[in-house]
């Protein structure tokens, strides 16, 4: 009979085959998957870019062809498959958009179709994939409301396992009167899913379950937003104990405590994400990120064409701002950092470009590199370390 020791340790073994061993931050380079829209623009699908860990030049590799608007990206944590949003309203005759999946190649980074489902409500915007990679997790923007779809072994999605409508409305006549899911995250212990809706201006908190992937609301719903700010994205602290939301209609950012056992928020501070002074109309903001390192946190503006620097304060979790970088280009969309943390790649939609920042690690500024590349409507940035050759 194996006692439980060693059946822990046949766990561990079996997990390390299951998963890559190289060190995402020591990669000497990294496959970058950019989403874009290909509606209405020169887009033809996702782009696949390397980029010098050393150096932080991109260049070119492979386009992933007639993929209907890819806008968001999401990678298993096994690294073998890639989903994307297909960020439309009109799927299989219904009012749906849809994921697609995509098998990695392990040399050469390439993507494969494998398959598509319903997202279950218009225009998905962001998706994610739990730390069992079980499941995808979807919002849907236009449709307000969130899903989740099973995935096979093989990569391949199933149909929607767990479906949840939001309601209501807020103040902002042009963009609250429906519900609008707009980004949807999960907790470090894989139990809470926080999703962002613009359009009744709060963050929701539902219990995730990852063996059947339902969704249910949860004892502590979420957090109220202030009315028309607007909560558009979000970021966890790398210690799990600090939340962050970036507001796109007030142009601000809320920090919170987080209380991982019953998945709760408390507000601690709100600080803008552009200097006094800035008006308000045709100025939003888009995508927020905290390093690796848990230091630092950026967020940016489209309108000003701005990233937005803060430290973070280790013991409390606040934000200091440390002033506000130019992006190099028009509506930076989405910004990503390399999981090094030496790298910012900013995605200037209206632009078509991405430009490469480098980190200070010991003040958090962003400095420019010189280094950018021409990627038609980039919306999203994912990385991926390439296997480096014997």
């Amino acid at each position: 009979m194996i006692t439980s020791y060693k059946f822990l340790l046949a766990i561990v073994f079996m997990f390390s085959l299951s998963f890559p061993t190289q060190s995402a931050s020591a990669a000497d380079q990294f496959w970058v998957y950019v989403g874009t829209y290909t509606r209405g623009s020169d887009s033809q699908g996702i782009y696949q870019l390397r980029m010098d860990a050393e150096t932080g030049k991109l260049t070119h590799v492979k386009t992933t062809k007639n993929v209907d608007n890819p806008s968001f990206l999401a990678i298993h944590p096994n690294q073998k498959t890639l989903f994307a949003v297909n960020e439309i309203g009109d799927f299989e005759g219904q009012k749906a958009g849809a994921v697609s999946s995509f098998s990695i190649d392990a040399k050469t980074g390439e993507l494969k179709f494998l398959n598509q489902q319903s997202s279950k409500g218009a225009a998905p915007c962001h998706l994610v994939v739990d730390a069992t990679g079980n499941y995808v997790l979807v919002a849907n923007y236009s449709g307000g409301n969130i899903c989740s779809l099973p995935i096979r072994k093989n990569g391949k999605l199933k149909q929607s396992a767990s479906f949840v409508q939001h309601t209501g409305s807020s103040v902002n006549p042009a963009r609250q009167k429906a519900p609008h899911a707009h980004s949807i995250n999960l907790d470090q212990q894989n139990q809470h899913a926080i999703v962002a809706d613009l359009g009744i201006d709060q963050l929701l908190v539902y219990q995730f379950d990852s063996e059947n992937g339902s969704l249910k609301p949860n004892s502590n719903p979420g957090i109220k937003l202030p009315p028309g700010a607007g909560p558009r994205h979000f970021a966890f602290h790398p210690t799990g104990k600090w939340g962050y939301v970036i507001n796109e209609l007030n142009r601000t950012i809320t920090a919170m405590d987080y209380d991982s056992k019953n998945g709760s928020f408390q507000e601690i501070q709100t600080i803008s994400t552009v200097p006094a002074g800035t008006p308000a109309k045709g100025n939003s903001t888009a995508e927020v990120q905290v390093h690796p390192s848990g230091k630092f946190l950026y967020g940016s503006n489209r309108g000003p064409n701005t990233l937005a620097m803060y430290r973070i304060d280790e013991q409390t979790g606040k934000l200091t701002s440390l002033g506000f970088q130019p992006t190099g280009g028009a509506i930076p969309r989405n910004f990503k950092i390399d999981p090094s943390g030496k790298f910012l790649l900013a995605a200037n939609q209206e632009t078509n470009n991405i430009v490469v920042f480098k980190i200070n690690p010991k003040t958090g500024v962003l400095e420019e590199t010189g280094h950018e590349i021409q990627v038609p409507k980039p919306v999203c940035i994912k990385f991926l370390p390439v296997p480096s050759t014997p």
